[in-house]
């Protein structure tokens, strides 16, 4: 196997592939998978060291060889992919943590309508088999009860169920929500929030068989479950499933193909399906489960529609008919929620004499103006500055800000609406362990009037006072290159939409724009996914893109861009003219200079796998100057 290290297994030892062992490398102590035994060594004998320790607990046969399938599929090193499935460190302190304490709720038995239960029923039959569906149910339509009946199912067989969710945000009300609907369960989450102790906690019970339900994030596809019975994957259109780092994984591709190898049912659920899902279903090879209706009695789906985003009246990016929106929602006496899908102050810091922008040192990229610390922030690399008291080119002492962001529009909002409580919910303002949590909680229980926020608020929330939503900045997104961008906002869009009436009370969604034809909009008002769906696979399938052919982005970095560049064309050239393979010649990222180095991607395309693997395997062969670091993003989700 590329890349493993080779160690001595003491004599009086014996090991399984897959035990965890403790070895050191360079000095230093590491932990380690066995990945192959009796291998005879290319080195000499005195020259191979010795494994320290063996631990008592072992990565799973089946979540094995699913890290084998990362290293080989996604192109991932051996020892990136094979930690995936690591244990966490063993911890000797066992006394029990605080995980967080979850809004009451009433314990009752949900009784579902009768679009819940035949989908229920579907989900229910198959167990103890492998088979995939598609719940496509509207925002508020119950997909929830839908996954605890299929649950609870799973549970009276003895069988655990896996279910993933795209977002840490995600897990409070969820845990609270299974908890009163299955209060005889063992509920254990498993994110990278959690502290060692109770991740490794969780990890053990969910090992051991213990734990009833096992919840989690992307990584929580490779915990170990030997009664597996069902694995669940909430919002599987989510991007935040496709992991950005070597190893470049999606996790809800390998919670497929995890449920095949252990024959058990998969239900992928959203609202808005990724077109690959869609596209899969329309092949039938998954069951298409719908509902199309919301659950609770009473309750429709919102009214949406477009005002213009350039409006005489508009302040702080607010036109002056999203104000009136907000007006006539606090008169009713209802909650209001501003949805800005960017963080701080403002984007742009400029001079208005001479056009000096504040841009980071280390990236193409403009540095984005916090209020909070009064500092300027790189959202690509992490860098801060100082704000300069004049400008750095013609001493101006009048800088300006332009765009806003969260806190800009919360600045306002709480000038404007002072006898209001109105918070902001961000990657800035929730920092704190439970500060979400907090927010959550007082949201649900109407103690907020107006919360503005990012994509974190538009979530699968459940807001009952909620009615009144208003969208800034849409049309961001549809200027990206990335020809996913129409999918991704037209997901956005009905996920924000779907938070306002979700109760007896009707809502309200205003969408803040300057391109009202666009088909995504029109799509969004007819709150008609499938329209959607079947036009853009159209569109796709004659532009060449995925779901009809197969892409892989190689990109190089380096802290010389000719370096970088010189090395795609290389193996631009080398595959260029294989059969079946489209080859795009080298071309700088959108964001061609990040943390001091230049980055470069070069795209492949091929109507089958099996050729895209191939000019792949021709491109790792190609040896590159050391100074060059080259990664290979198999299916990728993001081409910026």
């Amino acid at each position: 196997m590329a890349h493993a290290l080779v160690y001595r297994l003491p004599y009086d030892v014996r090991v399984e592939v897959g035990a965890v062992v403790s070895v050191t490398l360079r000095g230093k102590p590491l932990r380690g998978v066995v990945t192959e035994i009796n291998v005879r060594p290319t080195m000499a004998a005195e020259k191979v060291k010795d494994i320290t320790a063996v631990e008592p607990i072992a990565v799973a046969p089946d979540l094995f060889h699913l890290t084998q399938f990362v290293e080989r599929y996604y192109r991932a090193p051996t020892g990136l992919a094979t930690a995936l499935a690591l244990p966490p460190e063993p911890i000797l302190e066992r006394s029990a943590s605080k995980s967080a304490d979850f809004a009451p709720q009433v314990l009752k038995e949900i009784a579902l309508n009768a679009e819940q239960n035949v989908a229920a029923n579907a989900i229910i039959a198959a167990l103890g088999t492998h088979r995939g569906f598609l719940l496509h149910g509207i925002t508020g339509s119950g997909k929830t009860e839908v996954y605890v009946a299929a649950m609870r199912s799973a549970m009276a067989r003895g069988e655990q169920s896996l279910v993933l969710v795209p977002e840490i945000n995600l897990t409070p009300q969820w845990m609270a929500r299974l908890a009163a609907q299955i209060p005889t369960a063992t509920i254990v989450a498993l994110h990278s929030s959690l502290s060692d102790g109770e991740r490794y906690r969780a990890w053990l019970a969910a090992h051991e068989g213990k734990a009833d339900i096992v919840f989690g994030t992307r990584l929580a596809v490779f915990t170990p479950c030997p009664k597996l019975g069902l694995i669940i994957v909430d919002e599987e259109h989510d991007g935040s499933f496709k992991q950005q780092e070597t190893p470049r994984y999606h996790a809800r591709d390998l919670a497929v193909l995890r449920a095949r190898a252990r024959n058990v049912p998969i239900v992928l659920g959203s609202a808005t399906p990724s077109l690959e899902t869609f596209a899969n279903a329309q092949r039938n090879r998954y069951a298409t489960l719908n509902l199309p209706t919301r659950a609770q009695a009473g309750a429709k789906p919102p009214r949406i529609g477009l005002i213009p985003a350039r409006d005489a009246k508009k302040t702080e990016g607010l036109s002056g008919f999203a104000l009136q929106a907000i007006d006539a929602c606090f008169a009713r006496g209802e909650q209001a929620m501003v949805f800005v899908n960017r963080r701080g102050f403002a984007p742009v810091m400029h001079c208005h004499v001479c056009q000096w922008e504040a841009r980071c040192v280390d990236c193409d990229a403009r540095m984005v103006f916090h209020s909070f610390d009064q500092k300027l922030r790189c959202h690509h690399c992490g860098a801060k500055a100082s704000v300069p008291q004049d400008c750095p080119e013609c001493g101006n002492s009048e800088l300006l800000t332009l765009g806003g962001g969260t806190q800009k529009v919360e600045a306002f909002l709480k000038k404007r609406y002072a006898e209001k409580i109105v918070e902001r919910a961000d990657a800035d303002s929730t920092r704190g362990k439970h500060s979400w949590l907090a927010l959550y909680s007082q949201m649900a229980a109407g103690e907020i009037d107006l919360l503005v926020g990012t994509q974190m608020i538009a979530k699968g929330h459940d807001f009952p006072k909620l009615t009144c939503v208003i969208v800034l900045g849409a049309d961001d997104s549809l200027y990206s290159p990335d020809f996913r961008a129409p999918e991704r906002l037209f997901a956005q869009l009905m996920q924000v939409a779907g938070r306002a009436g979700r109760a007896a009370l009707p809502g309200e969604v205003l969408i803040q724009t300057d391109i009202p034809d666009h088909p995504v909009f029109h799509a969004v008002i007819a709150q008609d996914y499938t329209e959607f769906a079947k036009r853009e696979l159209a569109e796709r399938a004659e532009s060449g893109l995925p779901p009809a052919q197969f892409l892989a982005m190689v990109r190089a970095e380096s802290r010389d861009s000719n370096a970088a560049q010189h090395a795609l064309t290389r193996i631009h050239k080398r595959i260029e003219k294989m059969p079946s393979v489209e080859s795009f010649p080298p071309a700088p990222s959108p964001l061609a200079r990040r943390a001091t180095l230049f980055r470069w991607q070069l795209l492949i395309v091929a109507k089958e796998r099996a050729h895209l693997h191939a000019a792949l395997d021709e491109a790792q062969q190609l040896s590159v100057s050391e100074d060059v670091k080259l990664s290979i993003d198999v299916d990728a989700f993001d081409l910026n």
